[in-house]
């Protein structure tokens, strides 16, 4: 598409001739379900209504296997599908730095609603904010969404009870890690984003198992480790892991080894930890492995005692050690 300016200037946020020509000549011609109105109009539907919102500052904003305007989506998406909800709207927010390509722009609204349209989720409302050059980096974007739970089905971390069994849907620590590399110039082989919508996957596995399904929690930023730590704690719980039954690819792995970083503390966008009833794990890791998204799907651990909140790793040379909370910030805006 061609543009009379090849970047974004201050008058782009205006509101005036330069914005509507935004809107009209790039933003709409991808984002097709956003009317020009302050707000949206929703169809209501049955169930109880699940919202989140999110905002994505990751940096490089194009990385392998994915980009902020995928990325931005598919963030909304899963962490409404965590609660076992299925999305159907998003609202979409750009701030843009003054000086940013428009080329660039074009590449992220065609991902974002790509994305969108993968994951079967309508952009219904946005909006568009222009700072000067210096005052942001690039672009940031924020997205809200909206998704509704059948009646009857509840995820919380106070249904995880005594001997749950804990699956993980796939490898950890490829989306920290491929950003970071990314970011550095590192030149790390082998390294993509996991970054996906997983409301498909989960929705067969809460189809298949119902009630079964205790909890489930996307391990976004403080990779697995932290997550279920933050499980434990709401749940007063302490659960056991094997590190061999852990994914993790083997170029997850070695970059990791070389830069000192536990792939247990990397960040994913496109996995999910599931807790499960007692007996219930193997049927799980079946259905999830039915699916595409879920082939290297995994049972990594169990609940063993209710009462003191900790995560015990058990270790592939049999020891075991305390697993706790990643502390401090060692890869900023991985999302």
């Amino acid at each position: 598409m061609a543009y009379g300016n090849n970047i974004i200037t201050l008058d782009h946020g205006s509101g005036g001739r330069a914005t509507y020509e935004l809107l009209g000549k790039l933003l709409r011609t991808y984002l097709t379900d956003v009317p020009l109105l302050d707000s949206a109009i929703l169809e209501p539907k049955a169930g109880k209504i699940a919202f989140s919102t999110d905002s994505f500052v990751v940096s490089p904003i194009f990385f392998p296997g994915g980009d902020i305007g995928s990325l931005a989506v598919h963030g909304t998406v899963n962490d409404l599908a965590m609660v076992g909800a299925t999305p159907c709207y998003l609202s979409v927010a750009f701030i843009l730095e003054e000086g940013f390509p428009l080329v660039d722009l074009e590449r992220i609204v065609s991902s974002l609603a790509q994305a969108a349209k993968t994951a079967g989720v309508k952009i219904t409302c946005g909006d568009t904010k222009v700072v000067p050059k210096g005052k942001g980096d690039k672009i940031y974007i924020n997205t809200s969404g909206v998704g509704f739970v059948k009646e009857g089905l509840s995820l919380h971390p106070q249904n995880i009870a005594l001997f749950d069994e804990i699956l993980v849907s796939g490898p950890v620590g490829d989306h920290g890690l491929a950003v970071l590399s990314a970011r550095e110039n590192m030149g790390l082989a082998g390294l993509k984003s996991d970054s996906q919508p997983l409301n498909d996957l989960v929705g067969l596995l809460c189809e298949a198992l119902g009630p079964q399904v205790h909890v489930l929690r996307d391990p976004t930023r403080g990779g697995l480790a932290t997550t279920l730590n933050e499980l434990a704690l709401e749940a007063s719980c302490e659960i056991l892991l094997e590190e061999s039954q852990i994914p993790v690819r083997g170029e997850v792995r070695a970059g990791a080894d070389i830069l000192g970083l536990d792939p247990l503390y990397l960040a994913c966008e496109g996995r999910f930890i599931a807790f499960v009833a007692q007996g219930a794990g193997q049927r799980a890791l079946e259905v999830i492995k039915s699916h595409p998204k879920g082939k290297e799907a995994a049972l990594i651990g169990k609940v063993v005692s209710k009462g003191e909140a900790r995560v015990i790793l058990h270790t592939a040379y049999g020891g075991k050690r305390l697993l706790g909370m990643l502390s401090g910030e060692p890869l900023p805006r991985i999302c």
